[in-house]
């Protein structure tokens, strides 16, 4: 009995004793689990691979990488990384089951390969369009080569009748015509190198 009334005296001054102590130090902080712990139903431990790459406030980002690579890959795969590649690597994770979710045969290669097919398609629409700048530029050279020899041939008349003469005779401008006709027909003929 006397022992027990020693343990009961005791354990008030104890109990005091730790108030005091606990008000004095620090407030502990509580610290929540990050987005992967929280989802796979587990403590966060302090050190846990998975909290600086899935905060709590995106558990979207780590709902959609455990979906198609499993918690533990994807906890295997962090470890064998250093982690100034981490981030990178969390984020190529994310982004290629987000890809795997939405097209679930191709995933990102199928993204991929259409935006090669529509690189693709904007250069040979370039090039053709390069094509038709070049071939215009070589009309207007002509164009202008062939009234300074219009003009050169006659220096008498005046430039409005010069160029008068040039429009009203109609040999030679069929001829020049059928020039550009030509090359006309040969630009259609061209394709590009590459597809």
């Amino acid at each position: 009995m006397e022992s027990d009334a020693n343990t009961l005296s005791s354990s008030p001054t104890f109990s005091h004793s730790s108030n005091t102590l606990s008000s004095s130090s620090p407030p502990q902080v509580v610290m929540t689990p990050c987005a992967a712990c929280k989802i796979l139903r587990r403590r966060c431990a302090e050190k846990c691979v998975l909290a600086p790459y899935f905060p709590p406030t995106e558990p979207a980002k780590f709902t959609i990488a455990h979906r198609v690579f499993g918690a533990s890959n994807i906890i295997k795969f962090l470890q064998e990384l250093p982690e100034g590649q981490r981030a990178d690597a969390v984020a190529s994770m994310v982004y290629e089951a987000g890809a795997r979710i939405r097209d679930p045969v191709y995933g990102s290669a199928g993204a991929i390969c259409q935006l090669q097919k529509q690189v693709n398609e904007l250069q040979a629409q370039l090039a053709k369009a390069q094509a038709e700048v070049v071939n215009m530029q070589f009309q207007q050279a002509n164009l202008v080569a062939l009234i300074c020899m219009e003009m050169s041939q006659t220096p008498q008349e005046s430039p409005q009748q010069s160029l008068d003469n040039f429009i009203t005779s109609p040999s030679h401008y069929q001829n020049n015509l059928s020039f550009f006709e030509d090359n006309t027909n040969l630009n259609s003929l061209w394709e590009p190198l590459w597809t």
